[in-house]
């Protein structure tokens, strides 16, 4: 009889690849079965889409597949999607399928949050999963292959309207304004008829950001073209654009993509979790309250930073951390040790604004710019890579390449 207990990992982002790989190593496969379940059989940067979606990276480069990372004789590859948590009789229940499990980490990442602003789910493009922005990429690309063919069609077609100034968003903003140009020229059309516009709602774009880096990431974009439209509130999104302001302006662009904000997905509310602003409060171990089996990471997590008395930002190198946190917590219930409690290391946020720009601050408040930050970006990229496939994966996909 197969008394092993059985962990069910839920979804293949940073978390959840980086979870698997922690439990692969703290456990023999005597120990325990590990099971990982996800829609695709491809893991994906996700702090890389909005380089998908703006066409300046490959789009080959962005995907992985699951089981060149994870050895499918040891650890059970689930390709389907997840229904349901029913988490009283410990089961998954799956669009094909359902599973049992003794351990659970539900791990299944975010949804675009649209803050109820009328039309933007109808007629906006979100930079969401892998799928949405090899779409965005597509679109713009007709807009100006469908311009070249009929030069008397109306300007705005060109431009592209990105709601929402946070971290996404302006790095999107910063990917347009290199490939703009370069489509301009791809399809002889005037750059000059082409506008990027972001419009954000707060009184300043990257809120979370030093002043003095934002206004160097504003300085930067500014420059080459873009137009930020900061304190502009979005009261509808047509076909058409954005109607803002208390004079409802009507923004018009052939492209319109939302980022201006995401929540936890929406299985944790149809599994009856309790919820706080879409995502779940954990306790300082990362399980759900009221479930000792269940652990929740990522963008599905709030992680309280009990110092500060707020939640630790759900940023890619937290659900790194919350891995590392969860696979040794994980393996002390199994032999009935005590578990520790999740503590962040922030080891600093870097913004891309195009391929050779960026700002940011590491080691605390070491501020960086212009070609520093890119080139920091891309190391913290690779470092992911190098993580979760060794020095194979990073050869392969890494953003540094060797001279």
């Amino acid at each position: 009889m197969n008394t092993k207990p059985r962990i069910v990992v839920l979804g293949a982002g940073y978390a959840g690849m980086m979870t698997t790989k922690k439990l692969m190593k703290n456990l023999s496969p005597e120990e325990a079965e590990i099971v990982l379940v996800n829609k695709h059989n491809y893991h994906y940067q996700t702090t890389w889409l909005h380089e998908l979606a703006a066409g300046t990276i490959n789009q080959n480069q962005v995907r992985i597949m699951i089981r060149d990372i994870i050895n499918p004789n040891r650890v059970r590859l689930i390709y389907d999607t997840v229904v349901k948590i029913d988490k009283d009789d410990s089961r998954v229940i799956l669009e094909n399928s359902e599973l049992t499990y003794d351990y659970l980490v539900v791990c299944l990442g975010y949804e675009t949050n649209t803050f109820g602003i009328k039309g933007m789910n109808e007629h906006a493009f979100f930079i969401e999963d892998f799928d949405s922005c090899r779409l965005i990429r597509e679109h713009i690309e007709y807009q100006f292959a469908k311009y070249n063919n009929d030069p008397d069609a109306d300007e705005s077609s060109l431009n592209i309207l990105v709601g929402g100034g946070g971290f996404t968003g302006i790095e999107f903003i910063g990917e347009l304004v290199e490939k703009v140009p370069k489509l301009c020229k791809k399809y002889d059309i005037d750059r000059g008829k082409v506008k990027v516009i972001n419009v954000e709602a707060a009184p300043s774009i990257l809120p979370n950001f030093d002043k003095d880096l934002v206004t160097y990431a504003k300085k930067s974009l500014q420059e080459r073209g873009a137009h930020i439209m900061e304190d502009t509130r979005i009261n509808e999104c047509t076909q058409e654009g954005f109607i803002v302001g208390e004079n409802n302006e009507l923004i018009k662009a052939g492209t319109i993509v939302w980022t201006g904000g995401v929540t936890g997905n929406s299985i944790l509310g149809t599994s009856g979790f309790e919820l706080t602003k879409g995502k779940v409060m954990v306790h300082g171990d990362l399980r759900a309250p009221g479930y000792d089996n269940i652990f929740i990471l990522g963008d599905c997590a709030w992680v309280m930073n009990k110092q500060e008395n707020r939640p630790y930002p759900p940023t890619a190198q937290a659900a790194m951390q919350h891995a590392t946190t969860c696979g040794n917590n994980i393996r002390a219930l199994i032999h009935n040790e005590p578990l520790e409690e999740f503590v962040f290391s922030d080891k600093g946020t870097v913004a891309s604004l195009g391929v050779t720009d960026g700002m940011g601050a590491i080691l605390g408040d070491k501020k960086l710019y212009g070609k520093s930050a890119a080139a920091m970006k891309k190391i913290v990229d690779d470092r992911y890579l190098f993580l979760l496939g060794g020095p194979i994966l990073l050869l392969k996909k890494g953003k540094v390449r060797p001279f």
